[in-house]
């Protein structure tokens, strides 16, 4: 199964103005997710209290509620920072590489691009004697080698898929099932040497959780995620083109291994800040890229600030549901990701295979 389009075809800008209509659901969406982040948990919090601590905060009031300010500020602010940040990145990532591959199937964590960040945030962690995200040396170097591992493993599954000029479906999948095989060994390696203490947190974190987000603790990741959400608009021509094929791409003028060398570096970024500083969660960028192309078409002119905002919405939600399905316990939001996005992968699997893709 292929993804094909014709960006200027009259399909494709009826595509594009019906998402630009469903942006503004998207966003509602996402906000209702915001809000419901800020108010629920342990603490139920109302809307009022919440519009009237941040609006006291924007103005510098003193607090009406100080304790309401602090968890809306200090607790639950970065929390919902950190959802609507990796859930973006995280679905942009996979808008961009199922363009770059021109598949459906591409993710993050299905090529092995998480395994490799993850790999190497493991090994920062263990390797450095940390258990928590709080030293000031590791806030900087976690998210750097997490992002040099996911582009370690990107190009790796580039360079094995590749056959002919072409990347079929099935060579990148076994490729990325292999980089996901020796970035798990590479975990389970660095589990080994690690004492209890490490390997508590290290189990926890590879589960993936939004729970141990403080400013301090996410600001390094936040920036960098933030530097790919702002690049990568700027490639959305050279997407809408790769989608053509790449020899057609390149009559048209288009540098095709330079662009995709720069794509990579991108995505790599934001996937290898993401799992630094939120764990192993997959998935986001299989669904909510795929979901929305079918709703609004390949025009990545819409198709990926959709992306962002629908990955930001799905994560925000899915953080509400982890923090109160079984309170006052919190399941990991891997988890929850896992079981809606591996049944989707298996429909995509079956829907290929019903509509004779070639593997």
């Amino acid at each position: 199964m292929t993804i094909t389009a014709a960006p200027g075809s009259t399909s494709s800008n009826e595509a594009s103005l019906s998402g630009i209509l469903f942006l503004p659901v998207l966003t509602f969406i996402a906000l209702a997710g915001a809000a419901a982040g800020l108010t629920t948990g342990s603490a139920d919090l109302s809307l009022a209290v919440l519009a009237s601590e941040l609006w006291g905060a924007f103005i510098g009031a003193e607090a009406a509620d100080p304790v309401a300010r602090t968890i809306f500020l200090d607790v639950r602010g970065p929390r919902v920072a950190l959802g609507v940040a990796v859930g973006a990145s995280l679905a942009v990532a996979g808008a961009v590489l199922q363009a770059l591959f021109r598949n459906p199937l591409a993710e993050p964590s299905i090529i092995g691009v998480s395994a490799g960040a993850g790999a190497a945030a493991v090994a920062t962690i263990a390797l450095g004697g940390m258990i928590s995200f709080v030293s000031i040396g590791l806030l900087y170097i976690l998210p750097f080698t997490a992002f040099l591992g996911g582009l370690v493993a990107t190009l790796t599954v580039m360079a094995v898929a590749r056959v002919g000029g072409q990347t079929p479906v099935l060579t990148m999948l076994l490729a990325g099932i292999a980089i996901t095989a020796i970035g798990g060994a590479l975990m389970g390696l660095m589990m080994f040497i690690s004492n209890d203490e490490q390997l508590r947190a290290i189990n926890f974190w590879m589960l993936g959780s939004l729970g141990s987000a403080t400013w301090g603790a996410i600001v390094p990741a936040l920036i960098l995620m933030g530097l790919m959400l702002a690049a990568v608009p700027m490639l959305t021509r050279n997407l809408n083109l790769i989608l053509l094929g790449e020899r057609e791409a390149a009559s048209l003028g288009l540098s095709v291994d330079r662009f995709k060398n720069i794509a990579v570096v991108l995505v790599a970024a934001g996937v290898g800040a993401a799992v630094a500083v939120s764990g192993m969660i997959g998935f986001v960028g299989i669904v909510v890229p795929h979901l929305l192309r079918l709703v609004i078409g390949p025009d990545h002119r819409v198709l990926l600030p959709a992306s962002a905002i629908g990955g930001a919405a799905l994560l925000l939600w899915a953080d509400v549901a982890a923090r109160n399905l079984a309170p006052p316990a919190e399941l990991p939001i891997g988890i929850l990701t896992a079981l809606l996005g591996a049944p989707f992968f298996l429909w995509l699997l079956r829907r290929a295979g019903r509509d004779g893709a070639a593997w």
